[in-house]
C-alpha cells in the first residue's frame, strides 16, 4: 500500500495531528489503496494561507500563459490516461470503460480551459458622454475553496479547478474520502505542467473537519461544491456569514420519459445505461422511467429481461457491466429504499437484494434493481438513492408525463424518447430541468456545455462550458474620461 500527503505551500505532508485514515477497494475491501492523512483546520489554516500568498502573483500571469499550463496538463493526463482509470476503478469501484471516460472528461476540460485563456472577453460599449471610453473587463477572485464528491473523482474537480486557474484564481482543493488517490494524482499533474507553489493545495480528511473549515474560512472568497442537497444548504448557511460566492451542484431525481412511437430498443439501451451505469451513483443518473401505458407492459418485459443479464464485478475485470457501491453505508442506503418501495406497495419485478456469489463477496454489490407500480408520491419516486434502483411510473400523456417528471424538489437532468417532433419541442419547453435529452439517456454531459440544475438542485450557477469562467471571476466596469474636463454623467446628461 502506498501512503499519501497533503500537498500545502509546495511541500509534501502529513498531518500535524499525525492521523491517518484508510482509502479501501469497495470491490475487495481486503485491498488498501492507500493510506492518507487525516487533517483538520490547522491543515486548513496553513493551506489557505499559501493560497492567499500566491494569489497576489498568480493573478499578474497573463491568461493566455495560464492557459498554456492547462494545456500542458491535458497532454500529461493523456499520458496517464489508463494509469489514473486503473486507479480510479479500485478507490470508486466503476467498470474502466466508465473510469476511462472519467480521466477523458478531465482532458477536454482542460483543452476547453485552456483555449479560454484567449477569450475570456469583456464588453466594450458606448458612453452617454463625448471624449469617453467604456468597457468591462473580467477579473481573478482570489482563493477558491473547491469541495468535490467521490463519484466522478477526476472529471468533477477539473471542472472546478481548471476555469479557477484560468481565471487567476489559487485554490484549495478538498477532495472526497472515498476517492483521495485519484484526486491526489490530479494535483502531481498540475504540479508537473508548472503550477507554481502555493497556487493548488489539496487537504485531505472530513468533510465536517476540512471541507467546513474551507468554507467558514475568512480568507476563502468563493467556494465550489458538488455533493448532496443537505450538504449544500449547511454550506449555502455557513458561507453566507461573509458573503461568499457559492456554486451549488447538488441532487437530482432524473427521469426518462418514453412515448407510445419511441424506437424502444434505443430507449432500453438509454435506461440501462442511464440507470445502472455507475452503478446509478451519478446526480445525472435515471431513476425514474415514465413509460407510456400502450408500451409499458412490453418496455418492462425487455427492460427486466436485459438487467438480469448485467453482470457483476470487479470493474478491472473485462466481463463487468456494473461495479459495487461505493462503501457499505451507501449499499445500506440502496437497500433500505428497496424495503421503503415495497411497504409503500410497489411491485419489485427485479433485484432487491445485496449481490452475493464468485467475486463479490467481499465488496458493497449490489443487484441492479426495478419496481413496477410506482406512484408519484412514494418515497422511491420522490427522493434521491443514489444507487441501481430504478422506479417506473405509467403514464397516459405528454401532459400527464412531464407534470410527472417536475413533482419533485429536484431539477437536475431529463429525458424523453419520441419520434414526435412537437412532443419533442414541448418537453423541451415544459420540463423543468437545466439539462434535457432527446433521444438519449439523462447522462452524458459534454465539457463544453453548461452543467447544473433548477429548484433545489442548486443555487443557479453552472458548471462546464462558457458559463463556469462567470463565477470563477469578477466584472469590472472600467470608464476612460479623455475629455480634459469634469464630465457628471446623468447630470451632463
Amino acid at each position: 500500500m502506498k501512503k499519501y500527503q497533503n500537498y500545502i505551500n509546495g511541500k509534501w505532508v502529513d498531518a500535524k495531528s499525525g492521523k491517518t485514515f484508510e482509502n479501501r477497494n469497495p470491490a475487495n475491501w481486503d485491498e488498501v489503496v492507500g493510506i492518507f492523512p487525516k487533517s483538520s483546520k490547522e491543515e486548513v489554516d496553513e493551506a489557505v494561507k499559501a493560497a492567499r500568498t500566491a494569489f497576489e502573483k498568480w493573478r499578474l500571469v497573463p491568461a493566455p500563459k495560464r492557459g498554456d499550463i492547462l494545456k500542458t496538463v491535458g497532454d500529461i493526463m493523456v499520458r496517464r490516461k489508463e494509469e489514473v482509470a486503473m486507479l480510479m476503478t479500485r478507490e470508486m469501484g466503476k467498470v474502466l470503460m466508465e473510469t476511462r471516460g472519467d480521466v477523458q472528461e478531465g482532458i477536454d476540460t482542460a483543452y476547453y480551459a485552456a483555449s479560454e485563456g484567449r477569450r475570456l472577453f469583456g464588453h466594450t460599449v458606448p458612453s452617454e458622454l463625448s471624449n469617453k471610453f467604456n468597457m468591462s473587463i473580467r477579473v481573478p477572485i482570489g482563493v477558491a475553496g473547491i469541495v468535490t464528491p467521490w463519484n466522478f473523482p477526476m472529471a468533477i474537480p477539473t471542472w472546478k479547478i481548471f476555469p479557477a486557474l484560468l481565471c487567476g484564481n489559487t485554490v484549495v482543493f478538498k477532495p472526497a474520502s472515498d476517492t483521495p488517490a485519484t484526486a491526489t494524482v490530479l494535483v502531481e499533474i498540475l504540479l508537473e505542467a508548472g503550477v507554481p507553489e502555493g497556487v493548488v493545495n489539496i487537504v485531505h480528511g472530513g468533510g465536517s473537519e476540512v471541507g467546513m473549515a474551507i468554507v467558514d474560512h475568512p480568507d476563502v472568497d468563493l467556494v465550489s461544491f458538488t455533493g448532496s442537497t443537505a450538504v449544500g444548504k449547511k454550506i449555502s448557511e455557513l458561507a453566507s456569514k461573509n458573503l461568499k460566492r457559492v456554486s451549488l451542484e447538488l441532487g437530482g431525481k432524473n427521469a426518462q420519459i418514453v412515448m407510445d412511437d419511441a424506437d424502444l430498443n434505443l430507449a432500453l439501451e438509454g435506461v440501462l445505461w442511464g440507470a445502472f451505469g455507475t452503478t446509478g451513483q451519478r446526480c445525472t443518473a435515471t431513476s425514474r422511467l415514465i413509460l407510456h401505458e400502450k408500451i409499458h407492459d412490453q418496455f418492462v418485459s425487455m427492460l427486466v429481461e436485459r438487467t438480469k443479464k448485467l453482470r457483476l464485478g470487479d470493474g478491472l475485470l473485462p466481463p463487468t457491466d456494473v461495479g459495487p457501491c461505493v462503501n457499505e453505508g451507501q449499499r445500506n442506503t440502496d437497500h433500505s429504499y428497496v424495503e421503503i418501495g415495497l411497504k409503500e406497495g410497489a411491485k419489485l419485478v427485479c433485484g432487491g437484494n445485496i449481490a452475493t456469489g464468485a467475486g463479490l463477496d467481499k465488496g458493497w454489490f449490489y443487484q441492479p434493481t426495478i419496481f413496477t407500480g410506482v406512484t408519484p408520491n412514494m418515497r422511491i419516486a420522490k427522493e434521491e438513492i443514489f444507487g441501481p434502483v430504478l422506479s417506473v411510473i405509467k403514464i397516459k400523456s405528454l401532459d400527464e408525463a412531464i407534470n410527472v417528471l417536475n413533482d419533485t424538489i429536484y431539477g437536475l437532468s431529463s429525458s424523453i424518447y419520441t419520434k414526435n417532433i412537437n412532443d419533442a419541442f414541448r418537453a423541451i419547453r415544459d420540463i423543468k430541468a437545466g439539462i434535457t435529452y432527446i433521444n438519449g439517456p439523462t447522462i452524458g454531459a459534454e465539457a463544453h456545455m453548461p452543467f447544473g440544475g433548477v429548484k433545489q438542485t442548486g443555487n443557479g450557477h453552472r458548471e462546464g462550458g462558457w458559463t463556469v469562467f462567470e463565477f470563477f471571476s469578477e466584472w469590472k466596469a472600467v470608464y476612460v474620461d479623455y475629455s480634459g474636463k469634469l464630465q457628471k454623467a446623468q447630470i451632463d446628461t
